[in-house]
């Protein structure tokens, strides 16, 4: 405390830090290899890009953070859930530096938890939280944006050389050139993630989504299904 009785920033205790928050649920994780198990969604307010089909637009501006919660409320809100699964996801939760890297340690630590995976955009830096967070049950799935996204030219290519082989890096194909755009890149751009194509169904049917990956022979690539989106309403939320 100084002299005036006011808490020095020094003092804080680091897991009163606040963040912006959307929403925290739990439901069933709807894509990716732990699709169909029970999770807990911790969605942060903000995101640094803008992408044509973006499902979560109320997560960023011109849309209001909803409200604000600490790292200490936000794991003991994580804690009244029986899910062993977190689901890490905005917006863009990474987009908070080291209060996201704190965040994401805390939730990891949490007695019980099998598997934190963080939904990041590919347009952040994956160093400093691979170093900063060293825990086994911590994971990315990274959504490299192709060109009908219109934010393939904010992408971080780095990131590629640094995922691991629990992360898992997902492709959104709308059309033909982005299918072609994300072969291309794996070709480039070597990882040892999981790499997955999720169809964008209004533009690119999921049946000839398959048909160009068989033909391709792409052995390696998994199809990822948005399981959320066939058994509720595409727009529902908290689901």
């Amino acid at each position: 405390m100084s002299n005036s009785g006011t808490v020095r920033q020094e003092d804080r205790d680091p897991l009163d830090t606040k963040l912006p928050m959307v929403e925290i649920f739990e439901t069933v994780e709807g894509e990716g290899t732990r699709a169909g198990f029970p999770t807990v969604f911790v969605r942060l307010f903000g995101c640094n890009l803008r992408c044509t089909w973006c499902d979560t637009t109320y997560s960023y501006p011109p849309a209001k953070s909803e409200f604000t919660m600490s790292i200490r409320d936000i794991v003991k809100q994580v804690q009244t859930y029986k899910s062993k699964h977190i689901c890490f996801t905005g917006g863009e939760p990474l987009l908070y530096g080291d209060k996201s890297a704190l965040l994401l340690q805390s939730m990891a630590e949490i007695d019980g938890i099998e598997d934190v995976h963080v939904e990041t955009n590919g347009a952040i830096g994956l160093a400093p939280f691979l170093e900063t967070v060293q825990l086994p049950n911590v994971r990315y799935v990274m959504d490299y944006k192709l060109p009908d996204s219109g934010e393939n030219d904010k992408m971080d290519v780095n990131n590629f050389a640094l995922l691991r082989p629990q992360d898992e890096v997902k492709f959104v194909i709308a059309t033909d050139r982005d299918f072609d755009a994300a072969v291309e890149t794996l070709q480039q751009y070597p990882t040892k993630a999981l790499p997955m194509f999720s169809p964008v169904w209004e533009t690119m049917p999921p049946a000839k989504l398959v048909e160009r990956m068989l033909a391709a022979g792409l052995s390696g690539v998994k199809l990822n299904m948005q399981m959320h989106k066939i058994i509720w309403d595409p727009a529902k939320r908290g689901v």
